[in-house]
């Protein structure tokens, strides 16, 4: 039986982003497939009652130091520490990046979109809220930047957005990144290592 996990991710989300470099590690070593599913997370924290860990913790300096520093010895455990770095425009409203997410998987390269997107925000500090920047950010990284952005504006591509969101809601979801796997949900960057186990077939 194909292993088929559905990765629902934001990419506003830091922790999307990291799990997107350690997913192919994962899906290697488990033979597994990950199918990314694009969500507007502030769409799911609106349907949940949840808020955003910047919006939740603010005002709470000693949280927010020790997140800050607990996100960063994840990236040196996981020796990525060279690939990220914190957005100083963050945070940037994704609905426009999410939507060209779908439209990337329409024209067929999504793979490409993901990583130039995930790089730009989490890796290269570029302020993809700005439509100026965004369009020679993904022309530069070798898209259509005029095709994918001039489809965020369709209505298939919105209500697609809209779908993906209210089904991930209804399928547990009340942040990003999420997993889906054999009828079990593992949330955040911090449980790839059960979604592995999991995946090897070592879960309880």
């Amino acid at each position: 039986m194909e292993k088929i996990v559905k990765f629902h991710f934001d990419f506003g989300s830091p922790n999307s982003y990291l799990s997107h470099l350690l997913v192919p590690g994962i899906a290697a070593r488990q033979g597994a497939r990950f199918d990314y599913v694009p969500v507007l997370v502030g769409g799911v924290f609106r349907a949940t009652g949840n808020m955003a860990p910047g919006e939740r913790n603010a005002g709470i300096d000693n949280k927010v130091k020790y997140e800050r520093r607990d996100l960063l010895r994840f990236t040196e455990r996981h020796g990525i520490a060279d690939q990220f770095r914190f957005n100083p425009f963050f945070p940037i409203i994704t609905l426009k990046l999410m939507r060209g997410a779908v439209a990337a998987q329409r024209l067929g390269v999504f793979d490409t979109y993901a990583d130039r997107v995930f790089q730009g925000m989490w890796r290269d500090e570029q302020n993809l809220g700005d439509d100026a920047v965004l369009t020679d950010w993904l022309t530069a990284g070798g898209l259509d930047a005029a095709q994918i952005l001039g489809m965020t504006s369709d209505q298939s591509v919105k209500d697609a957005l809209v779908a993906n969101t209210s089904a991930a809601v209804a399928a547990g979801d009340f942040g990003s990144p999420t997993f889906h796997y054999d009828g079990e949900i593992y949330f955040g960057k911090d449980r790839l290592n059960q979604l592995e186990e999991h995946l090897a077939g070592l879960a309880a």
